[in-house]
């Protein structure tokens, strides 16, 4: 297995420019980027320059030969390319653009035959562990209603092709969506790897329900779990807020990966 105090960055926009800018303000931070995966390679160092970060620019070919935990933070398109060579390497992944996973399960079945790892950072959303838990009896249902701010949907087909009216939603909740987590995913593929992971986590994409509404009176995206099974009746809601250097972004992703490859290096953890 990788060593995991060694992380590569599979994208350095948004996301893998958070991470970067928090372990590098730590010298004693036990987590060390050693590499970064990019398109743009150029960019991507004169960015990293801007961290103190002087590490190679690869492919993501060239992750096997690191010795590291790969942290895909690319984008829904870019997915499969940046993951795909470390799971054939029989590697570990921490994902970040689930809701790719949803077209791309086959790669489930690539790390399982490699004996890779492909870790799905779930702090973006509440309620994962007593889900996990729940799964090992019965789960009769799982709903997550999603409140989203309008902007983040400005450029989604799915919106032009239903007309529905944006503007409205500036001052309340406007029904956009209502379906399976697979269909959200498909329809949302940017914004849903919440709704990926919560059918991953319990009794699949197609029997978990998803309701969605462009919200303009939140600070962020929020989030309501609800979950009937034979252990626990589960109602959970996450307000999250927007990163300050991309209000499309949750600061909670950043915050998450760091979280899990802190857990997988600790001595005691906590959580199922």
């Amino acid at each position: 297995m990788p060593d995991n105090t060694r992380i590569v960055l599979g994208g350095f926009g948004n996301v893998g420019q958070q991470i970067a800018a928090r372990l590098t303000a730590d010298p004693a931070d036990p987590l060390r980027i050693v590499a970064i995966v990019a398109r743009d390679r150029q960019k991507a160092a004169e960015n990293a320059a801007r961290f103190g970060l002087d590490v190679p620019v690869i492919s993501a070919s060239e992750v096997p030969q690191y010795d590291a935990t790969l942290v895909e933070c690319a984008t829904y398109d870019g997915f499969r390319d940046v993951v795909e060579p470390t799971l054939k390497a029989g590697g570990h992944v921490i994902a970040v653009s689930v809701g790719a996973l949803a077209v791309n399960l086959d790669l489930v079945d690539i790390a399982e035959k490699a004996g890779a790892t492909l870790q799905i950072a779930g702090g973006t959303l509440p309620g994962l562990d007593i889900i996990r838990a729940a799964s090992e009896d019965e789960i009769r249902s799982v709903t997550l209603t999603s409140h989203i701010r309008p902007s983040s949907f400005a450029n989604e087909p799915f919106i032009h092709e239903r007309g529905i009216d944006l503007a409205l939603a500036e001052n309340g909740a406007v029904p956009v969506f209502e379906g399976s987590a697979r269909e959200a995913a498909m329809h949302f593929p940017r914004h849903f790897n919440v709704a990926v992971t919560l059918g991953l986590v319990g009794i699949g994409l197609d029997r978990t329900q998803v309701r969605i509404f462009a919200d303009g009176t939140l600070p962020g995206a929020r989030h309501t779990l609800n979950v009937e099974a034979s252990a626990v009746s589960l109602e959970m809601t996450s307000q999250n807020y927007p990163s300050p250097d991309n209000n499309r972004t949750s600061m909670l992703v950043a915050l998450s990966i760091l979280a899990a490859l802190r857990r997988d290096h600790a001595t005691l953890r906590i959580g199922s």
